[in-house]
């Protein structure tokens, strides 16, 4: 089995009410997640707010939770951007602080400027002249269609891509067929979602999942036990959890892993910076009378 397996947690960017980062908890953010039994932990991603901090705030945060989380378990940047040679040097400055891996969508810009399959390709392979592993993020929010076809190309032909997270629709579907066709090529296919399609990847074929960090220590259990061919058991932690998840991923978005953090004392504010509007009450506090019964670390963590 690939090195890349189990579940690899988006790490949130906490903000003070000011708006201004907050360090002090960007470290309690990386503890909690690795107390929480993280495989690996993914910086800069949609759920960690990339769009709403600057190039300079990237790389504070790219060096300190490289640094802060010392080789205690893998660290994926995320480095999209529609320029080639931008994401270029986001994956050399990580490579150089010392990450494991990097993220990346499809080159895009808004609703009309997308890579076509070639310029996508290209793209890939000239981040993988960097000489750093590389996971695809296939997610709507590109816009950009990525084959199955496509994919197995890079797979076969860029030898720095050898992980893929599918959080299309029916992913599933799309991870089966990406096995089926890309073979051995296809090192580590994971799912996202925050694991609301879990079971139905597992099922197709994945060897790990990119959540948020709100619940790993309960989600972990699932793909374990689904590893190990142990389904039913793996199917009743799913069934377990499954309203906590569907309420994050149709109510919240990256701001449940947030409340949860401040219910626990992780970190002091589950603050957003304009235009994301704040949760509201009645959401928050649905997430947290379903996250109790649960117990899970994030509530405790901080207490």
């Amino acid at each position: 089995m690939s090195i890349y397996s189990g579940i690899w947690p988006v790490a949130p960017t906490p903000f003070n009410e000011d708006g201004s980062l907050d360090l002090h908890g960007m470290k309690r953010v990386l503890d909690c997640l690795i107390d929480q039994g993280a495989d690996g932990i993914c910086i800069l991603a949609n759920f960690s707010e990339q769009f709403l901090i600057s190039d300079a705030e990237r790389e504070e945060l790219a060096r300190l939770s490289v640094e802060h989380v010392a080789g205690r378990v893998p660290v994926i940047v995320t480095i999209s951007h529609y320029a080639t040679q931008i994401a270029v040097q986001r994956a050399q400055f990580a490579k150089d602080l010392g990450a494991d891996v990097v993220m990346m969508m499809p080159p895009y810009h808004g609703a009309l400027l997308k890579g076509t399959p070639e310029q996508s390709f290209e793209q890939f392979a000239a981040v993988g002249e960097v000489g750093i592993d590389i996971m695809v993020q296939d997610a709507p929010l590109s816009g950009v269609e990525l084959s199955v076809p496509l994919l197995v190309k890079m797979a076969k032909e860029i030898e720095a891509v050898k992980l893929f997270k599918i959080e299309c629709p029916r992913a599933a579907n799309k991870i089966r067929s990406l096995i089926e066709h890309g073979g051995d090529a296809i090192e580590a296919p994971f799912d996202g979602e925050e694991g609301i399609t879990l079971l139905a990847d597992l099922d197709a074929g994945a060897t790990g999942s990119m959540t948020s960090g709100m619940i790993v220590d309960q989600i972990k259990p699932v793909i374990v036990k689904h590893l190990a061919g142990e389904i039913k058991s793996a199917t009743d932690c799913y069934e377990r959890i499954a309203m906590a998840i569907n309420h994050e991923n149709r109510q919240c978005g990256w701001q449940a892993c947030k409340v949860a953090m401040v219910e626990g004392g992780v970190i002091k504010s589950d603050f957003c910076r304009h235009p994301i509007p704040q949760l509201h009450s009645k959401i928050k506090s649905r997430l947290i009378d379903l996250l109790k019964p649960l117990d899970p670390v994030v509530l405790r963590w901080g207490r």
